[in-house]
């Protein structure tokens, strides 16, 4: 199903579904730099940045489209760091980036060359430890994968992002993401899909799969037209988002299913695949500091898809303080089964690996919850408590204690439904 062009020669119209996703992607963006280069003895950083649709740098509005945002996160992140860096005494850090712009439209790669060499000459100018070498192509994004590949492996670069943000659903195969995530070891993608193009591939391979999943609402065969009618319903927003993350999580560690949430209904996703736990914890952050742009349907809690649409009661998780607070009280039961599950104990570092693919709650709520119950501990490296929730560190152990109250051994998810 192919999506409405740009019209970049007579001024493309930022639409509000792609200003949302501008919004999250440059707040992630200067918060990932800012991880990665604020501390530590290094004094370089390496990143390539691939925009596989990147279209003309600027809509009809004058806002910035996603190449220029990268660009100026880029550059915020650089002097931001540096100032922090040299305040407690660390060196400068230099920043070096391979820019690497593609777009089907020789109209947009023409505009985007044209938006880009004054920032670019800026930034020469003022930013002297920002390093940008930037490569356009004009091409289908997979006929221009294998050529993007060969340049990032002759660069070296390990740390890598790619954002593909296609216009419609069909202009990336499934089989060129996963090759993404197994080819470099800090790699993150951003893709954006309809998820009518989920549902048609369900239905050319997975007939059966399709129709179960979908049966409780009263879809018996998959038809765009139909769905379109149902698009704002929330039963429709659960079951799509299981399919999506069904699907997906094979293709990396960890999947963000969460969809863009429309005035108009839920038509897209924006996935995020990342390989370590980090990315995906500052994700949700991300998303938490942007409620309402996102929209999760199910558990709250560790295990956020561990449900059956046939019967439980569904919420909206719109990453808001009312959802956050529904979410703390599902983490709560939730961590302690998870602990106790175990052995009783687990480093905090394992416990983010294993919880980070399957919540969409925020950390601070996490540390929260483990440190309000009264059947765990943190302990630290050297045997003492940590009794403050932004005192956790990655080091730390997440032990059950000797004495434990009765109800958090329990899902209390489960006892509310029984009751």
């Amino acid at each position: 199903m192919a999506g409405k062009e740009y019209d970049w020669e007579n001024g493309a119209i930022l639409e509000d579904h792609s200003r949302r996703k501008h919004k999250i992607l440059r707040e992630y963006i200067f918060d990932y730099l800012l991880v990665r280069c604020s501390y530590g003895p290094r004094d370089r950083f390496r990143i390539a940045i691939v925009d596989g649709f990147a279209g003309g740098g600027r809509y009809r509005c004058g806002t910035p489209g996603s190449p220029l945002i990268f660009i100026e996160e880029l550059k915020r992140a650089v002097e931001q760091v540096n100032v922090k860096r040299a305040a407690e005494g660390q060196k400068f850090i230099e920043v070096e980036s391979l820019l690497v712009f593609n777009d089907a439209s020789p109209t947009a790669i023409n505009l985007l060359r044209d938006n880009i060499a004054p920032v670019l000459a800026e930034i020469t100018e003022s930013t002297p430890r920002l390093h940008l070498r930037v490569e356009y192509l004009n091409e289908f994004f997979e006929s221009a994968y294998p050529k993007i590949k060969e340049s990032l492996g002759q660069g070296r670069y390990t740390n890598v992002i790619f954002n593909l943000d296609q216009c419609g659903d069909s202009h990336v195969e499934r089989n060129t993401i996963l090759d993404i995530m197994r080819s470099y070891p800090a790699v993150e993608v951003f893709y954006t899909f309809m998820i009518s193009a989920l549902l048609a591939f369900l239905k050319k391979n997975e007939p059966e799969m399709l129709q179960e999943r979908l049966k409780h609402i009263g879809v018996s065969t998959v038809d765009i037209d139909k769905l379109s009618s149902i698009m704002s319903r929330k039963d429709w927003l659960a079951t799509a988002e299981k399919i999506v993350f069904d699907n997906f999580r094979l293709f990396a560690p960890y999947v963000s299913p969460f969809s863009i949430n429309n005035p108009g209904g839920w038509r897209y996703w924006m996935i995020h695949f990342a390989n370590v736990y980090r990315a995906r914890q500052v994700y949700n952050n991300i998303l938490h500091d942007n409620a309402g742009q996102q929209a999760h349907c199910g558990r709250h809690g560790l295990n956020m898809l561990s449900y059956d649409p046939r019967h439980d009661d569904q919420m909206l998780y719109l990453f808001d303080q009312q959802a956050r607070d529904s979410a703390k009280q599902q983490l709560i039961g939730d961590i302690a089964n998870l602990v106790t599950n175990v052995g009783g104990a687990m480093s905090v570092g394992n416990f983010y690996e294993v919880i980070y693919n399957d919540t969409p709650a925020h950390t601070d709520d996490i540390h929260s919850a483990i440190i309000e119950n009264p059947d765990l501990e943190v302990l630290t490296t050297s045997g003492g408590e940590r009794r403050k929730p932004n005192t956790i560190k990655v080091d730390d152990v997440i032990k059950r204690k000797s004495q434990m109250t009765f109800f958090p051994l329990f899902d209390r998810s489960k006892l509310q439904k029984d009751d």
